[in-house]
């Protein structure tokens, strides 16, 4: 296990993190750098609460070594603020998707990035882009209704 500095840049911000190359993206980020979303959820890839995008693309933070991140980082945090957010932020509030929110993450990071390269998904593309997502509270029909009602804002 080797112990090394690395630069991370996460929501357009530099970062410079000492730790094991194996250790997790997710606890760099949310023990050295301090965000509170991604969240902890399985530990093992497969909720999806640890979610952030990689240069676009959504990759689950839990399971990612430091040693295999290469690219800007965005997470929850870096999505929107509370004075413009992201029409996926919007969409979640109008639609009261919100129950627990522990979820929450890895479905906008996940949508947003889907929305990003098509801005009128179908159902059933919405539906495959967000398989493999856990939501204990089954906001599943909220949660497609505020992908469509951001896919509307964003065209």
């Amino acid at each position: 296990m080797a112990t090394k500095q690395f630069k991370l840049n996460v929501n357009g911000k530099d970062h410079a993190v000492t730790a094991d190359e194996e250790m997790p993206l997710l606890y760099a980020l949310r023990n050295d750098i301090g965000l509170t979303n991604p969240k902890f959820g399985c530990g093992l890839a497969q909720c999806g609460a640890c979610t952030v995008q990689l240069d676009g693309t959504p990759v689950r933070s839990c399971q990612l070594p430091l040693s295999s991140v290469n690219g800007r980082i965005t997470t929850l945090e870096g999505l929107g603020t509370p004075e413009k957010p992201h029409p996926l932020q919007t969409a979640y509030i109008k639609e009261q998707v919100p129950q627990c929110g522990h979820c929450i993450n890895g479905w906008i990071m996940t949508a947003a990035a889907l929305l990003e390269k098509n801005k009128s998904p179908t159902d059933a593309e919405i539906k495959d882009a967000l398989t493999g997502l856990k939501c204990r509270c089954a906001t599943h029909m909220g949660i497609m209704r505020a992908v469509k009602t951001a896919a509307a804002m964003m065209r």
